[in-house]
Protein backbone atom coordinates (compact mmCIF):
# COMPACT_ATOMS: atom_id res chain seq x y z
CA UNK A 1 0.00 0.00 0.00
CA UNK A 2 2.90 2.13 0.77
CA UNK A 3 4.30 1.63 -2.40
CA UNK A 4 0.68 2.29 -4.11
CA UNK A 5 0.81 6.13 -2.68
CA UNK A 6 3.87 6.80 -3.46
CA UNK A 7 3.75 6.15 -7.47
CA UNK A 8 -0.16 7.99 -6.68
CA UNK A 9 2.28 10.82 -5.28
CA UNK A 10 4.67 10.94 -8.21
CA UNK A 11 1.84 10.48 -11.04
CA UNK A 12 0.44 13.68 -9.28
CA UNK A 13 3.61 15.50 -9.01
CA UNK A 14 4.71 14.63 -12.21
CA UNK A 15 1.59 15.58 -14.00
CA UNK A 16 1.62 19.24 -12.21
CA UNK A 17 5.47 19.66 -13.60
CA UNK A 18 4.70 19.02 -16.70
CA UNK A 19 1.50 21.35 -17.21
CA UNK A 20 3.58 23.99 -15.23
CA UNK A 21 6.15 23.51 -17.80
CA UNK A 22 4.26 23.90 -20.75
CA UNK A 23 2.37 26.83 -19.46
CA UNK A 24 5.54 28.66 -19.06
CA UNK A 25 6.70 27.64 -22.29
CA UNK A 26 3.34 28.80 -23.90
CA UNK A 27 3.41 32.31 -21.95
CA UNK A 28 7.05 32.98 -22.67
CA UNK A 29 6.17 31.78 -26.58
CA UNK A 30 3.27 34.31 -26.55
CA UNK A 31 5.69 36.74 -25.42
CA UNK A 32 8.17 36.19 -27.49
CA UNK A 33 5.71 36.32 -30.60
CA UNK A 34 4.79 39.70 -29.64
CA UNK A 35 8.29 40.23 -29.58
CA UNK A 36 9.48 39.21 -32.75
CA UNK A 37 11.78 36.87 -31.33
CA UNK A 38 13.01 34.90 -33.99
CA UNK A 39 14.28 32.04 -31.48
CA UNK A 40 10.50 32.40 -30.31
CA UNK A 41 9.66 28.70 -32.26
CA UNK A 42 12.49 27.01 -30.68
CA UNK A 43 12.48 28.14 -27.13
CA UNK A 44 8.39 26.80 -27.57
CA UNK A 45 9.25 23.37 -28.99
CA UNK A 46 11.68 23.02 -26.33
CA UNK A 47 9.18 23.99 -23.44
CA UNK A 48 6.82 21.51 -24.85
CA UNK A 49 8.72 18.73 -25.29
CA UNK A 50 10.45 18.91 -21.60
CA UNK A 51 6.54 19.35 -20.69
CA UNK A 52 5.73 16.11 -22.27
CA UNK A 53 8.50 13.97 -21.09
CA UNK A 54 7.30 14.84 -17.59
CA UNK A 55 4.06 13.68 -18.48
CA UNK A 56 5.06 11.03 -19.94
CA UNK A 57 6.87 10.31 -17.17
CA UNK A 58 3.68 10.02 -15.37
CA UNK A 59 1.80 7.94 -17.71
CA UNK A 60 4.70 5.18 -17.40
CA UNK A 61 4.19 5.58 -13.60
CA UNK A 62 0.39 5.07 -13.90
CA UNK A 63 1.14 1.35 -15.56
CA UNK A 64 2.25 0.33 -12.07
CA UNK A 65 -1.20 0.84 -10.58
CA UNK A 66 -3.34 -0.05 -13.31
CA UNK A 67 -5.19 -3.35 -12.10
CA UNK A 68 -7.21 -3.99 -15.59
CA UNK A 69 -6.31 -5.40 -18.85
CA UNK A 70 -8.54 -2.29 -20.65
CA UNK A 71 -6.50 0.39 -18.34
CA UNK A 72 -3.57 -1.15 -19.59
CA UNK A 73 -4.78 -0.44 -23.21
CA UNK A 74 -6.27 2.73 -22.50
CA UNK A 75 -2.50 3.81 -20.91
CA UNK A 76 -0.67 1.96 -23.33
CA UNK A 77 -2.54 4.47 -26.12
CA UNK A 78 -1.74 7.41 -24.17
CA UNK A 79 2.09 7.03 -24.03
CA UNK A 80 2.51 5.90 -27.73
CA UNK A 81 0.72 9.52 -28.38
CA UNK A 82 2.75 10.99 -26.12
CA UNK A 83 5.76 9.75 -27.38
CA UNK A 84 4.71 10.10 -30.81
CA UNK A 85 4.38 14.10 -30.09
CA UNK A 86 7.57 13.90 -28.34
CA UNK A 87 9.17 12.59 -31.19
CA UNK A 88 7.41 14.61 -33.80
CA UNK A 89 8.49 18.10 -31.69
CA UNK A 90 12.14 16.63 -31.49
CA UNK A 91 12.25 16.79 -35.07
CA UNK A 92 10.64 20.12 -35.19
CA UNK A 93 13.41 21.20 -32.71
CA UNK A 94 16.01 19.56 -34.49
CA UNK A 95 15.08 21.64 -37.82
CA UNK A 96 14.86 24.77 -36.25
CA UNK A 97 18.25 24.51 -35.03
CA UNK A 98 19.45 23.70 -38.43
CA UNK A 99 17.66 26.91 -39.44
CA UNK A 100 19.19 28.85 -36.99
CA UNK A 101 22.68 27.79 -37.78
CA UNK A 102 22.17 28.14 -41.57
CA UNK A 103 20.91 31.75 -40.47
CA UNK A 104 23.63 32.39 -38.00
CA UNK A 105 26.11 30.98 -41.08
CA UNK A 106 24.93 33.23 -43.78
CA UNK A 107 25.09 36.25 -41.48
CA UNK A 108 29.11 35.68 -40.72
CA UNK A 109 29.62 35.11 -44.84
CA UNK A 110 28.16 38.64 -45.07
CA UNK A 111 30.93 40.67 -45.39
CA UNK A 112 30.98 44.33 -43.70
CA UNK A 113 30.40 47.56 -45.22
Amino acid sequence: MILLEIVEAAILLFEFVGVGIIIYAGVRGVIGCLRRDRMTRLKLAKGLAMGLEFKLGSEILRTVVVSQLSEIVIVGAIVLLRAALTLLIHWEIKNEESEVEMRHAENEEKPSV
